[in-house]
């Protein structure tokens, strides 16, 4: 089962796994964006960082829906509403409990993307952070470590598509053949995901954490 200090260390681990990568989420960015991605997140998760130690969650609900809410206030663009919205929708779909199973985290994380959609009007095969999030969440339900690959994967996947959604979209035919710099954020955040399962288990991130 995982617990609040499960889903803290998640939470940490991608704030680690952004201050790695924000250089290249910003390369990424610049060149079908507004080249702040990797910037805007790195402020963002600093500051999830430190509400976490000030103010330490009671539940692995509260967790997520204090990080979001902290994203909101303090990422610019677009990424603070749609993290934002993807941790709060994600811990309000938890509910009040201590401890909850992989398949309920599936779930609530279902529901988050859902929630991602609706606020960005995307769907899988738009460019976006959806292309990762979508194929991790159905690939949840069987471990952490296939959540993982298929964010990998879905994020290579946005190369060779053309952006219809967010600030991509405007360079139309251009936006082709650079991967997407949310997509690969979202995989950053369900390889966080997965390595702190894998930390839980002792060297296994097949889901047993969640069973």
């Amino acid at each position: 089962m995982l617990d609040t200090d499960f889903f803290r260390r998640w939470l940490t681990a991608i704030a680690g796994a952004v201050e790695r990568e924000a250089a290249r989420l910003t390369e990424l960015d610049s060149a079908i964006g507004d080249a702040d991605h990797g910037s805007n997140l790195q402020r963002g998760f600093r500051a999830v960082t430190d509400v976490l130690e000030k103010e330490p969650p009671a539940t692995p609900a509260a967790s997520l829906t204090l990080a979001g809410r902290q994203l909101i206030s303090t990422v610019g663009g677009a990424s603070g509403p749609l993290y934002g919205t993807l941790l709060r929708r994600t811990g309000k779909a938890l509910g009040d409990e201590s401890e909850v199973s992989r398949e309920q985290l599936a779930r609530a994380l279902g529901a988050g993307v859902a929630a991602v959609a609706q606020l960005g009007g995307a769907k899988a095969g738009d460019k976006t952070m959806l292309d990762a999030l979508e194929p991790a969440v159905a690939a949840l339900g069987t471990s952490f470590a296939a959540a993982a690959e298929a964010a990998e994967q879905g994020a290579l996947a946005t190369v060779p598509l053309q952006a219809r959604k967010g600030r991509a979209s405007y360079l139309g035919e251009r936006s082709i053949g650079h991967q997407d710099p949310g997509a690969t954020s979202s995989a950053l955040f369900i390889a966080a995901l997965a390595e702190t399962a894998d930390g839980t288990t002792g060297g296994t991130a097949n889901g047993t954490a969640g069973a």
